[in-house]
């Protein structure tokens, strides 16, 4: 998955009865693994993940990085 600047955010594709899965997470951290998003992949117009599930990726990275901060505190 590109445009997450190094934060090691990946997924994993899955095709169910002819509809396409999306997991998204982030590695990020050594102590935890992050789901940050699972979505059903409703687009036709291509691959491309659409914006509002890139918004809600962004946002719970940042609100895993903030969690997994103080934890570390």
């Amino acid at each position: 998955m590109k445009g997450f600047a190094g934060a090691s955010v990946l997924e994993i594709i899955s095709d169910y009865r002819g509809d396409t899965w999306r997991a998204v997470y982030t590695i990020r951290f050594r102590e935890a693994v992050y789901v940050l998003h699972v979505f059903q992949k409703k687009s036709k117009r291509g691959i491309a993940t659409p914006k509002q599930e890139i918004d809600v990726i962004n946002r719970r990275l940042a609100e895993a990085e903030r969690l997994h901060r103080e934890r570390q505190n």
